[in-house]
């Protein structure tokens, strides 16, 4: 299995790759899909660690990561090592994507099967990126641009923003951070957002066809649309009701946020 320590800028070229598993501190990471042969260059390293390559031509996995740094530890990195990389892979649409940053912002863009994002404080930018997608943060940030497929959302206080999404599955669960969504939802779209303290805010299309439940303890409901019923009781408050002919649905739920849903233009 063809192995190489990675300690000064340079490329590697492989064969063909259905999986990828990506880990580094610092820097800077950009995980592009491509047509042609999947390839590595790391512009800029320092470390007192060399990054670890590994390629797996029988299963065709690429594995690039500081044997220190677990994809499962990832989250509770708490060293001062900055390890510092600026790294770009390009690797086929269709390939498995695993990436994972602890304070390094990261791009991911074009992939179409399955994606899995981990980050601390760095943020990511998921462009163009279909499928089954995993995102966890503690307070890095999370942008989905295009979204078409299904994406689960989990952070303490990392802020989500979905920009120009057509989701088939959409949960995302947050402490403190704030969901930002533009939304174009498919006759069988599930929607589902959960906070403690969070604010959340849809941007839906005028014409959209949806079952709407937004409920919270103590935070503000806001609507734009018309046809939506407010209800409140002891400890809570309530927003409900059809838009169009239903069959859609976006579920809203806080403790302390506001909710707002916003009408956009037709579609």
């Amino acid at each position: 299995m063809p192995q190489w320590t990675i300690d000064e800028p340079g490329q590697l070229a492989f064969g063909e790759v259905d999986s990828l598993d990506v880990r580094i501190v610092a820097g800077r990471l950009d995980v592009l899909a491509s047509d042609g042969t999947p390839t590595l260059e790391v512009a800029e390293i320092e470390s007192a660690s060399p990054l670890v390559v590994t390629y797996d031509e029988h299963t065709r996995s690429l594995t690039v990561a500081y044997r220190d740094l677990t994809w499962d530890g990832l989250l509770g990195w708490l060293r001062r090592d900055r390890r510092h990389t600026v790294l770009s892979i390009a690797v086929p649409k269709g390939c498995r994507v695993k990436a994972g940053v602890v304070t390094a912002p990261a791009v991911v863009a074009g992939f179409e099967r399955v994606t899995q994002v981990k980050t601390v404080s760095g943020e990511i930018v998921l462009d163009g990126v279909s499928g089954d997608v995993v995102a966890n943060t503690v307070s890095g940030a999370v942008e989905s641009r295009a979204m078409d497929g299904d994406l689960s959302f989990i952070s303490v206080s990392g802020d989500l923003t979905v920009a120009d999404g057509t989701p088939h599955r959409l949960k995302a669960n947050t402490v403190s951070g704030r969901i930002t969504a533009d939304l174009s939802l498919r006759p069988t779209g599930h929607v589902t957002f959960n906070s403690v303290s969070g604010d959340i805010l849809v941007r839906l299309p005028e014409n959209v066809d949806t079952d709407v439940n937004v409920r919270s303890t103590s935070g503000r409901l806001v609507s734009t649309f018309n046809g939506l019923a407010t209800t409140s009781g002891p400890g809570t408050r309530a927003l409900s009701g059809r838009l169009g002919g239903g069959m859609a649905s976006l579920s809203a739920v806080t403790v302390s946020g506001e909710v707002t849903l916003l009408k956009g233009e037709k579609e």
